[in-house]
């Protein structure tokens, strides 16, 4: 599908901005905030850490990098690179840390080497944990095989089952999820248990533990002390003249959407304000997308759809007088007639209306705005993985 009037393909970046390939005058830039650090993984595999307000092109489990855009998070963990200062677990039967044993999955020498050894129902475990905040969390930490041969590993935390993972010559990430109630510590324990499927002996690199409230994993937060990363806020591409066009087609390719916990989270185009939008909106049900439209502050509720939200989508609309057509990975999945068109389109935001709430999770890695009806077989040709 040739010349789209708006093309966003992540792959250019400065401080505040991201950059679309389409139009050529920066009409079509995004702008970009977050007010800390934050760190993506390079398209070599390392993980980097990127300053205040720079947008992060993520490759991680992807062939081409997403625009990343995450809720605020804090690690609560201390010492996140520095495995060999995590306490050894009371009772444990021998553990031996040794700090900066090899090079991390931030290209830097600071793995450490743990090496477990434990019999029968007895265990060595080293731990993190934190007593810092209640309920849901999310618990991760880096690991590696220090023998060439493949280490079985137990990791589990509060509320978790007890897990063995095979843990070969690269770096993997392993992450949990857990619960703590009111004066219960949460905590990632990790090493040899060999009751529940570990190897008696261990010997394994470790590295870059996280303990985050929260139903899933985010992006590696460095600590030595508990710390915090701002949310990633993107929007006001476009102006009256490029998006305000009474027919048009809207595409947006997602590599995956976050779980949002107690509020959904929207893509919108919209006039600047919530009198004239036409919103996708991701629920809390963390199933289903919600396409609707308002115009002169007057909703209407287009369709509901469900799809994966740890998968890839593809998802686009059309757009004409007293019709709107809805396309999800490859496939039509509505038609609705007497549809009513927002007015004085003005932006793209990944947020409610370019006002920095309700603002999307997840990763993107593409999105079209097209200024005229693309026919049925080429937005299923756009929309099919």
């Amino acid at each position: 599908m040739e010349n789209p009037k708006l093309a966003l393909i992540p792959s250019a970046y400065r401080v505040n901005n991201v950059y679309s390939i389409l139009p050529n005058d920066a009409t079509g830039d995004f702008d970009f905030d977050r007010a800390s650090k934050g760190t993506r993984v390079r398209e070599d595999g390392l993980i980097e850490e990127v300053t205040n307000n720079v947008p992060r092109l993520d490759w991680y489990d992807s062939n081409c990098p997403s625009l990343l855009l995450e809720p605020q998070r804090t690690n609560y963990a201390l010492n996140s690179g520095d495995a060999s200062q995590w306490a050894t677990v009371s009772g444990s039967q021998s553990v031996t840390k040794t700090q900066n044993y090899a090079i991390s999955p931030d290209g830097t020498h600071t793995a450490a080497r743990i090496q477990a050894n434990a019999t029968g129902s007895n265990y060595s475990l080293i731990q993190l944990s934190t007593s810092s905040f209640i309920g849901n969390y999310a618990g991760s930490v880096y690991l590696k095989s220090n023998t060439g041969n493949t280490e079985n590993v137990i990791v589990y935390g509060r509320n978790t089952s007890i897990t063995s993972y095979s843990i070969g010559n690269e770096w993997q990430r392993i992450e949990i999820q857990g619960s703590g109630t009111s004066g219960q510590n949460l905590y990632l324990f990790l090493g040899s248990f060999p009751n529940n499927g570990s190897d008696e002996n261990v010997d394994i690199l470790v590295w870059g533990g996280q303990l985050e409230q929260g139903t899933y994993t985010s992006s590696y937060i460095p600590t030595p002390n508990i710390t915090t990363r701002i949310n990633d806020v993107c929007g006001n591409a476009g102006d009256l003249q490029l998006l305000n066009n009474p027919e048009n087609t809207f595409f947006i390719d997602l590599n995956k959407i976050y779980k949002t916990g107690t509020i959904d989270s929207r893509i919108s185009l919209n006039d600047g304000s919530a009198t004239n939008r036409v919103l996708f909106s991701t629920q809390t049900d963390n199933i289903t997308i919600i396409l609707y439209s308002i115009r002169n502050s007057v909703a209407t509720t287009v369709k509901y759809f469900s799809v994966d939200y740890d998968a890839r989508n593809k998802i686009a609309y059309t757009l004409k007088a007293n019709e709107i057509k809805f396309y999800v990975n490859g496939a039509k999945i509505h038609e609705a007639l007497f549809f009513p068109i927002p007015l004085n389109l003005s932006n793209i935001s990944f947020d409610e209306n370019n006002g920095g709430s309700r603002v999307f999770q997840g990763e993107v890695n593409e999105v079209r705005y097209y200024d005229r009806v693309l026919t049925e077989a080429e937005a299923i040709k756009l929309t099919t993985i």
